[in-house]
């Protein structure tokens, strides 16, 4: 005979004071504990690739000027541009090149900005091309 024979098949009671608790509920109780929240977020920051800032030659900071310079002759005319810019990545060394077109309103010396119609400004700084459409 077994050590616990004598109440192993009895009755289960039910508390009287609470209901019966779900499966469900049951079960969320032993899920499986993450005590590493935000490791697999770092984790992917870390796989994401950024672009170094590439350095301009002294050619391609020449065609630059040259570009610039065309383009202040047509400024009245609100020329399509299209501009290579280089974005920082706000949370990690480098960044990500983009190409930007539109309408050019304003090139604003004073605070080294290029301002198209639709009002967006690009820095003098971050433009590596420019290109007229």
């Amino acid at each position: 005979m077994n050590r616990y024979s004598d109440i192993l098949y009895l009755p289960r009671r039910d508390p009287r004071t609470r209901p019966r608790m779900t499966i469900y509920d049951r079960a969320a109780q032993f899920a499986a504990f993450k005590a590493l929240t935000g490791f697999e977020d770092e984790i992917d920051e870390a796989a994401r690739l950024t672009d170094r800032r590439p350095e301009l030659s002294e050619d391609d900071t020449r065609a630059l000027n040259e570009g610039v310079a065309r383009l202040k002759e047509r400024l009245g005319l609100r020329p399509e541009v299209g501009f290579e810019i280089f974005v920082p990545d706000s949370r990690k060394d480098g960044g990500k090149i983009l190409s930007v077109s539109g309408r050019l309103r304003v090139i604003d010396e004073v605070n080294r900005k290029f301002i198209l119609t639709d009002r967006r400004e690009l820095d003098f700084d971050s433009v590596l091309s420019v290109s007229a459409l």
